[in-house]
């Protein structure tokens, strides 16, 4: 199982972190690459141009490789590497998290409040079940992820689940299964990297992601 949360498969593309030596699926790693003034700038995407450097989605490996010169190392030339740098991927995953999930609102996968992830949960519809980080324990263990194929998200605050929404605050939500669905699990796999928290299965944590 890689850091970002998925089982190493054949068919996913792998890479070197530069901080590790460990070779896995991109989808566990974050990749980095230089702007035109030798910056090294994320690459959360993955689709800026020029060549790439991977370090495993992991807070500490970010700040080792950042504090001990290894994109400079991986680059073969000096590198201008930003201050917090950390802190940068981490906005811009939660920022792609969060697009993600209002894209699956806006597709009729998604749901939140209470009733209503209960009612998908009973029914089926559920895949994920995403809770916020701050909200009432007492209120969360009252709902559970599918127990077949389920997935847990917990790496949220009830503002940041709520933007998602279009709202200020919400603690409960549901994604159906899809495409986006599958995107918004890998996406948070990340970022719980960078928070240290894992993405769950069937309830528990930091386990592998299959297809939805």
């Amino acid at each position: 199982m890689t850091r970002g949360g998925r089982t190493n498969d054949q068919d996913d593309p792998e890479r070197k972190c530069i901080v590790t030596g460990e070779v896995q699926p991109k989808a566990g790693l974050i990749r980095f690459c230089l702007d035109p003034e030798g910056q090294v700038t994320p690459d959360i995407l993955g689709r800026l141009p020029g060549r790439g450097f991977y370090v495993s989605a992991d807070r500490k490996a970010i700040e080792k490789a950042a504090a001990k010169g290894l994109f400079a190392r991986a680059a073969k030339q000096p590198v201008k590497v930003p201050d917090g740098l950390a802190d940068l991927v981490e906005a811009l995953l939660l920022r792609q998290v969060q697009n993600t999930i209002s894209l699956c609102r806006k597709a009729n996968a998604a749901v939140t409040g209470y009733e209503k992830v209960k009612e998908w949960l009973m029914d089926g519809r559920a895949r994920v079940l995403v809770q916020a980080a701050d909200g009432s324990e007492r209120g969360k263990t009252k709902l559970r992820p599918p127990e077949i194929g389920g997935r847990f998200i917990g790496c949220l605050t009830a503002r940041e689940l709520g933007l998602s929404f279009g709202r200020e605050r919400a603690i409960h939500a549901a994604l159906a299964a899809g495409v986006l669905t599958t995107r918004v699990v890998e996406e948070a796999a990340r970022l719980g990297g960078l928070r240290e928290q894992g993405v769950g299965h069937d309830g528990g944590a930091d386990a592998a992601l299959k297809d939805m």
